[in-house]
């Protein structure tokens, strides 16, 4: 693609879905609803204007890496330490059971094919944390202890999410699963998560030094961005996606985040540290995230669905429900009011970018035909648009 298209692309994406994201929260409508139909508009569902490509697909990921990265430094490790248990309840519930009602439904109801069968089940264990966490955020409920709750519970799926996908992904391959290379992964997964809040702060202490020696204070925001992204990259490489490296990293440098044998910056440093990257990082949230979320619009082909099908309706509804359900019941399962129960339940439920990432790999395994694809893209397109919504109703009520 000529790199003049690729800024025309760009204009589009930001002025259009700047506008819609605005226009449809002036109505009451959560901004990222309308931020997702720009790009439907835009895209292959719409006018084909856009196509979604490699420059867009990259400015989109530093968006959302972005994003959960500034989660991260405004989040409390103290109320995520208390809801932890909770977290992994609803995180296990969420992604387990649509799966196994999934899989279950389209192997003996609608006599597919057991490896297509897996996939269905695994595309509907997924969650899309910037979705989720967005919603919250616009909403100012992230303090929350329900959206404490979400959040852990979101992290946790997204690594459940991945270990389904490689499982699913060799078993579609080989017809068997190497239990060894699962076991593998969460070993990597597991180091990770422990030791990532450790070298950060390491890291954050010699940012700070470097920016004495220098006597520039721009010189902190700068490296800051530069480690975002070096753990990004460190947390794809040990087998979980870029979003949970940038989390863990704003965890680690946030207020609230203290490690009493990494403790290295003093309070009034930590404190200067963290507004600084606040301040600098904002702009570019404000840029690069909407563009996320369009491309998660452009990434939906509705086209695809042929809305007179019965057949496709058949599959679409029973999956649809066990989709809905699954998410919403984890939610029930934990000590909760009745509203959050709610609440946590429909965080969970938008499958965004993550859906289509499942759906995508199960159409070039050769697993999904035209049928099932379409249904897996109404599928994801459906709780993409309804959980902001209902979130919204929730909340207001």
């Amino acid at each position: 693609m000529d790199i003049h298209l690729i800024f025309l692309s760009l204009a589009l994406i930001i002025f259009f879905g700047r506008v819609l994201g605005d226009l449809f929260n002036k109505f009451g409508i959560p901004s990222v609803i309308g931020e997702i139909f720009a790009g439907v508009i835009l895209g292959v569902s719409g006018l084909g204007l856009i196509q979604p490509n490699d420059a867009i697909k990259v400015l989109a990921e530093i968006g959302i890496i972005l994003l959960l990265f500034k989660i991260g430094l405004e989040a409390d490790i103290h109320q995520l330490k208390k809801v932890g248990v909770s977290a992994f309840i609803v995180a296990t519930v969420g992604a387990f059971l649509p799966m196994v009602f999934g899989a279950y439904v389209s192997y003996y109801f609608f006599n597919l094919s057991f490896a297509t069968s897996l996939f269905i089940g695994g595309t509907l264990t997924a969650t899309s944390i910037g979705i989720t966490v967005k919603v919250l955020s616009d909403l100012g409920k992230m303090n929350q202890r329900f959206a404490q709750i979400v959040l852990g519970a979101a992290v946790l799926d997204d690594i459940f999410g991945v270990v389904i996908l490689a499982v699913l992904y060799e078993f579609s391959k080989t017809g068997t699963v190497d239990i060894n290379s699962v076991l593998k992964m969460l070993v990597y997964i597991g180091t990770f998560f422990l030791l990532a809040p450790i070298l950060a702060k390491i890291l954050a202490k010699l940012i700070n030094i470097f920016s004495e020696k220098l006597q520039s204070e721009e010189f902190i925001p700068v490296a800051i961005m530069s480690m975002v992204f070096f753990f990004a990259y460190l947390s794809h490489k040990l087998g979980s996606p870029e979003i949970l490296g940038a989390f863990i990293n704003g965890l680690a440098l946030s207020r609230r985040f203290v490690i009493p044998f990494a403790t290295f910056l003093r309070i009034e440093e930590k404190e200067k540290m963290t507004s600084k990257i606040e301040h600098s990082i904002e702009p570019l949230i404000f840029v690069l995230t909407p563009i996320f979320f369009v491309y998660v619009g452009l990434s939906l082909n509705l086209k695809m669905i042929d809305f007179s099908s019965l057949a496709f309706w058949k599959l679409a509804l029973s999956l649809l429900f066990i989709a809905i359900l699954g998410k919403v019941l984890a939610g029930f399962l934990i000590k909760a009011s009745l509203k959050e129960k709610l609440l946590i339940g429909f965080s969970m439920l938008p499958r965004g970018e993550v859906g289509l990432i499942f759906a995508e790999i199960g159409k070039n395994a050769k697993l999904f035909n035209d049928l099932i694809y379409a249904v897996i893209i109404f599928v994801v397109a459906f709780t993409t648009f309804i959980a902001p919504l209902v979130l919204k109703m929730l909340v207001k009520e």
